[in-house]
């Protein structure tokens, strides 16, 4: 799964791989909460767009899936005996939400966060990839391999779910400037040793 194949622009900064795997404990609570979010970012699509049908048919599967998620992480965290721990401020996703434009037309709204939810789908895919690649661990290895799978096929859902509503032309003109926006964002943020992103 490379960057070209998820539609990113920047791949991740080399040094977050081997941060991550020197403070790997810190990247699991953050992974936990991201995925905690994930599932969350679903139910409130679904509780926005009720009318929306096949959004709300494709989306509930999601939420159990991230959830699911969640609770494979959690596990992690228990055999290196370690608790969840408050939950990180995300920087990266803060300046995504940004870009949505909720002021005036609902459907505008409605196709930049599909598209957002895509676009972090899409970078955890990578993060997930790396980490695959990088760990030691044959166990770990195999964990982020099967979540790297799982997040690519949800990027591709998020894109789906948006041609549903939005003509082809209008989501991927969009879609080029979120991603232009995202790989500003990218550069602006110093890799963390406790951030998933």
């Amino acid at each position: 799964m490379s960057i070209t194949t998820l539609g990113l622009t920047l791949p991740t900064d080399p040094r977050w791989v081997d941060i991550a795997s020197m403070n790997l404990g810190d990247i699991l609570i953050d992974h936990a909460y991201c995925e905690q979010k994930a599932a969350s970012s679903c139910i409130s699509l679904i509780v926005h767009y009720p009318e929306k049908v096949k959004l709300v048919e494709v989306l509930t599967p999601i939420v159990a899936e991230e959830w699911g998620h969640f609770q494979r992480v959690l596990k992690e965290l228990k055999k290196l005996g370690l608790p969840l721990g408050r939950q990180r401020k995300d920087e990266y996703v803060g300046q995504l939400m940004k870009l949505v434009r909720n002021k005036g037309d609902y459907e505008e709204a409605l196709l930049d966060r599909l598209l957002i939810c895509a676009l972090v789908e899409a970078r955890s895919c990578e993060r997930f990839k790396i980490l695959s690649e990088s760990l030691e661990d044959s166990h770990l290895i195999k964990f982020y391999r099967e979540l790297m799978v799982s997040e690519a096929g949800h990027y591709r859902t998020f894109l789906e779910l948006a041609e549903t509503y939005i003509p082809k032309e209008i989501v991927r003109h969009r879609w080029k400037q979120v991603l232009e926006e995202e790989a500003a964002i990218m550069l602006s943020l110093t890799p963390r040793a406790d951030r998933m992103h």
